[in-house]
């Protein structure tokens, strides 16, 4: 099994994701993760897809998504062709026994505190996929209230033959 991120140029209007999603689970394509948003230009949004699948899904994904109308281009990468971050807020509990041992793991991944109370510490982090996986993973021992997560965002690495 292979992943991909799918950078995904569409026409920035009502139905357009509902149309793309659709295409993925009637073709029963799944995907691990999904990012849409604005791009500079009003009128395009940019969807990030990140699936799995051997050769021959991967090459069919890439088809069915060109073949769509509301799709402007399709950029399809592999991990080690683009760069990929995700933003991730967390809300935890701490009390006094680890409130020190959270701390020093933040300062450690470059977490930032975004928000606290009496019981509670909000943090964010920015980063890699991997990294972001990694401290929900180094967090297991505390208690974990809430996770938002905004899933892969990716743009392929700059080049010289870039032209803009």
């Amino acid at each position: 099994m292979k992943r991909r991120i799918y950078s995904v140029l569409v026409e920035n209007r009502s139905g357009v994701l509902c149309k793309v999603a659709g295409l993925f689970s009637r073709r029963c394509f799944n995907i691990d993760s999904l990012a849409v948003g604005e791009t500079d230009d009003p009128a395009t949004s940019r969807m990030t897809i990140v699936s799995s699948g051997d050769e021959r899904t991967i090459e069919q994904i890439e088809k069915q998504l060109n073949k769509k109308l509301d799709v402007i281009k399709v950029n399809t990468f592999s991990e080690q062709q683009c760069i990929a971050r995700e933003l991730m807020l967390l809300k935890v509990k701490y009390n006094k026994n680890n409130r020190r041992e959270i701390m020093e793991l933040c300062e450690i991944m470059k977490v930032e505190i975004v928000d606290m109370s009496k019981h509670f510490l909000m943090l964010q982090i920015c980063d890699t996929p991997e990294r972001v996986k990694l401290l929900l993973d180094m967090l297991h021992t505390v208690s974990i209230a809430e996770v938002a997560r905004t899933g892969t965002l990716a743009l392929s690495k700059c080049c010289e033959n870039d032209e803009g």
